[in-house]
């Protein structure tokens, strides 16, 4: 694969859909794709989409068991171009946040961050508390962007998959992906 290198994360918040979404399209696009699934993450896919971890994981190039801290994506010189949490726990968040590399995500995510690449955190989880906030505003601080999935209005989606694909490209050209076609607000 020649496109850049991307790292997905899948945590157990709900949202699946923009993991999967993510995945697919990053293929179509050309990108080299290193998923992590969290334990909780499987439970959701398979709660919310009906799949299991082998399926999801054949959607990615290289998929990596989170246990795996010796894996190619726990090291910075393992160049990649950004790394999506999609959808981030607020487990995972408070992590991040504070430096605790206990899996092969979290790790994962600290290396994008201490090389400042582009990490995206597509947090899930509402109402936020004070905990959720500071850790946001940490990980801001150190680099990330906290992109909740919230669904713009403004093209009039037909679809709940017409509002993720949305979503989804807009991810996908913050961090730099060719291709990616989001809807851009031209105006009333």
């Amino acid at each position: 694969m020649s496109g850049p290198r991307l790292v997905v994360g899948i945590t157990g918040a709900t949202g699946a859909v923009y993991g999967l979404r993510l995945l697919e399209r990053a293929r179509e696009l050309g990108a080299e794709t290193h998923v992590i699934v969290t334990p909780a993450g499987v439970l959701n896919v398979h709660h919310e989409l009906g799949l299991d971890r082998k399926t999801l994981e054949a959607l990615a190039d290289h998929a990596h068991n989170p246990a795996d801290v010796g894996a190619c994506v726990a090291s910075g010189s393992f160049a990649t171009a950004a790394m999506v949490v999609a959808p981030c726990s607020m487990k995972t968040l408070a992590a991040i946040a504070h430096g605790y590399g206990d899996n092969l995500l979290t790790r994962a995510a600290d290396v994008t961050l201490k090389e400042r690449r582009r990490l995206v955190l597509m947090v899930r989880e509402t109402p936020f508390n004070l905990a959720h906030l500071r850790n946001m505003t940490a990980v801001t601080e150190m680099g990330a962007v906290v992109f909740p999935p919230l669904p713009a209005f403004y093209h009039r989606p037909a679809s709940v998959a017409e509002l993720v694909a949305d979503t989804v490209e807009r991810v996908l050209a913050l961090i730099g992906i060719d291709g990616a076609q989001p809807r851009a607000w031209t105006g009333l």
